[in-house]
């Protein structure tokens, strides 16, 4: 008797053309030195100019290439928001695992802590302490990470409370296991890919709130390249070269969405495989 051959699903075409996006933007953050390594370089008698031979995008009112500008700002924009997702992921696995495995009081006051945050408008507190502390790209990455670990504890104290209960567990705390290595030995692994969907879609939002924050001039410094910021430089400058306002947006919005896209396809693949268990 043959046996039945598994299915292999393909990803649809927007989760392919998604990753696509993020590994051009991924090679971008780590390859701009030596890509574009003038990307700042000035040339006043230029100025801005529109799409021409040399400058495919143009260039701003400094005289800089919009294009280089564009691969250079992946470098403050990506890993900004990576620290962001990686030290909410933290926080919230930390606080999470316990609140939802151990209950009680833990979990009570895990979840206080977190509607607390969850009742506070996260971009407005972000711009707030940045603009009494004086702003910053570390401070802005710090304030974000405290902001958005709410969320992660949720999700994953909503994973383990479904994990709880399972033969698994009940097995390991049968053999006297302790609670923190039934957590972090049986409990994690399980809830780790719900954790890891979770951080993409976390990743977007960080991208588009450092983003809004160095527009706002308290994210990077001025002159940096950053999408952000570059988007708020040039925007006086939409008439005289709209692709120097433009860019900067659509690689905001296109790497945003892409992360959504591939967040929600992953969360999607994980919990169907959850349910066949």
């Amino acid at each position: 008797m043959t046996r039945p051959s598994r299915v292999v699903t393909r990803p649809p075409v927007s989760v392919v053309t998604a990753l696509a996006i993020l590994l051009a933007v991924a090679v971008a953050a780590a390859f701009a030195p030596w890509l574009v390594p003038d990307a700042t370089g000035q040339d006043l008698m230029l100025g801005i100019s529109g799409p021409g031979p040399g400058h495919p995008l143009g260039t701003d009112d400094l005289g800089r290439d919009v294009l280089e500008l564009l691969v250079a700002g992946a470098r403050t924009a990506v890993p900004g928001a990576l620290c962001v997702a990686a030290g909410s992921m933290l926080i919230g696995n930390l606080v999470g695992l316990p609140a939802g495995y151990l209950g009680g009081w833990v979990d009570a006051l895990a979840m206080r802590w977190a509607d607390l945050m969850f009742s506070l408008p996260a971009l407005l507190v972000a711009i707030v302490v940045a603009g009494v502390l004086g702003g910053g790209y570390g401070l802005a990455i710090a304030v974000l990470v405290v902001l958005f670990a709410p969320t992660d504890t949720r999700v994953v104290r909503g994973a383990v409370l479904e994990q709880r209960h399972r033969p698994y567990v009940e097995a390991a705390q049968l053999k006297n296991l302790s609670a923190w290595r039934i957590m972090t030995r049986h409990v994690w692994p399980n809830i780790a890919p719900v954790a890891l969907a979770n951080a993409f879609l976390n990743f977007a939002y960080a991208l588009v709130s450092l983003a809004s924050l160095s527009f706002l001039g308290l994210g990077v410094p001025a002159g940096s390249p950053d999408w952000g910021r570059t988007l708020s430089d040039n925007r006086t400058q939409l008439l005289a070269n709209p692709w120097a306002v433009i860019a900067p947006g659509l690689a905001i919005i296109a790497t945003a969405a892409a992360l959504n896209i591939v967040g929600d396809w992953l969360y999607e693949r994980v919990d169907r495989r959850g349910r066949t268990r």
